[in-house]
């Protein structure tokens, strides 16, 4: 048992030396030694607006590197206190150790994890918007699985669902949903959801019993802070106001309250009708818009940069990324990573860690 974990002990201390030089250990220390001279600065805090990056940047590069030392450290007594335990063949100790091992595992994986969520947006709340594609009912029965599977998720890592828009189909199911997940990193991990989700199955509203393929597409985007600034001129805006709609009986809205909005120039729209006020709806949409504006302008941006790099086509909106097939057999697979899950009902109750984590992580091959 010992050598067991003396090798996993080795493990770690290797890929901890390697996530050093992949987070450049002495450049965020040599930056971390800048900013607190510019801290010592008698001036520095005549203007708090100016201070107030330097201070946020100034916690983000102790975070990594304090987490980082600590790991060290746990490995370098881990290993010292095995010797020692094994010298005088405390087995209790051993065993103690062991279970320090593990959880030493867990947190490198989180550490790791938290790396990949260096994009300045991660850290937002995330817009979330499925809509069902062609394929009538076993569509819009499919939107609605995956907008329980995404409630799940949320769910299990305990952050807060707001829906924002829900339009149900027109037998079962729903034509599209919006909602947003509040939370830290709610944007990092979710923006890597983003594409054609295709599933397969025998379908239920198929008397035959037919196998019958249906998709539905998820986009992602980042819910803006204040700090950001979209400008939308009022002319380029076509404001409509409906009735919103409802499950019947007391949810029916008997005002016209929900509003759609037009932005002309991109011909993107929004509507929001959770709330029974029209200004509060205008709001909100408004909010859902400016951030559907920016990510349309990021991944403008984002795609010119990775045309002159590479000459590749841009993987955005429209790409299938998963699929979920359920018939002749049972199976999950990402085809962006290769990653292949048999048990797809767990999948559909929100297990999508080994899916979000498996982008996410392969991002470090690629850099």
């Amino acid at each position: 048992m010992s050598t067991e974990i003396k090798q996993k002990i080795k493990e770690i201390a290797q890929r901890t030396n390697q996530l050093k030089e992949f987070l450049d250990f002495e450049g965020k220390s040599h930056r971390l030694r800048e900013i607190e001279a510019m801290i010592s600065q008698k001036n520095f805090w005549d203007d708090p607006e100016k201070a107030k990056p330097v201070l946020k940047e100034r916690t983000h590069i102790m975070g990594i590197l304090d987490v980082w030392k600590g790991l060290h450290t746990e490995i370098t007594d881990c290993d010292e206190l095995l010797e020692l335990s094994v010298e005088e063949d405390d087995a209790s100790s051993i065993a103690e150790i062991s279970s320090q091992v593990s959880e030493m595992e867990i947190k490198l994986h989180k550490f790791y994890l938290s790396l990949m969520l260096d994009d300045p947006d991660d850290n937002s709340n995330a817009i979330i918007s499925i809509n069902a594609g062609a394929g009538g009912t076993d569509s819009q029965d499919w939107a609605e699985i995956l907008f329980r599977m995404y409630s799940r998720w949320v769910e299990r890592k305990g952050f807060k669902k707001s829906l924002i828009d829900y339009q149900p189909g027109d037998e079962a199911g729903i034509k599209s949903v919006t909602f947003m997940a509040s939370g830290d990193n709610a944007f990092g991990y979710l923006k890597a959801e983003t594409g054609v989700h295709r599933l397969v199955r025998i379908s239920p509203f198929n008397a035959a019993g037919k196998r019958h393929t249906s998709f539905a597409s998820v986009f992602v985007y980042p819910e803006l802070n204040q700090e950001i600034v979209v400008d939308v001129e009022e002319k380029d805006l076509r404001v409509d106001v409906f009735r919103a709609s409802g499950a019947g009986g007391q949810h029916v809205n008997k005002t016209s309250s929900a509003i759609r909005i037009t932005h002309l120039p991109t011909g993107i729209v929004v509507q929001c009708q959770q709330e029974s006020s029209q200004h509060r709806n205008r709001e909100i949409a408004m909010s859902v818009l400016k951030s559907r504006l920016y990510q349309h302008e990021k991944q403008k941006q984002d795609a010119k940069i990775q045309a002159m790099h590479d000459g590749k086509d841009d993987i955005a909106w429209g790409s299938q990324i998963r699929s979920y097939v359920m018939h002749p057999y049972q199976l999950v697979k990402d085809h962006r990573i290769s990653l292949e899950v048999g048990n797809v009902q767990a999948v559909l109750d929100g297990d999508l860690d080994p899916f979000i984590e498996g982008v996410l992580l392969s991002k470090a091959t690629k850099q």
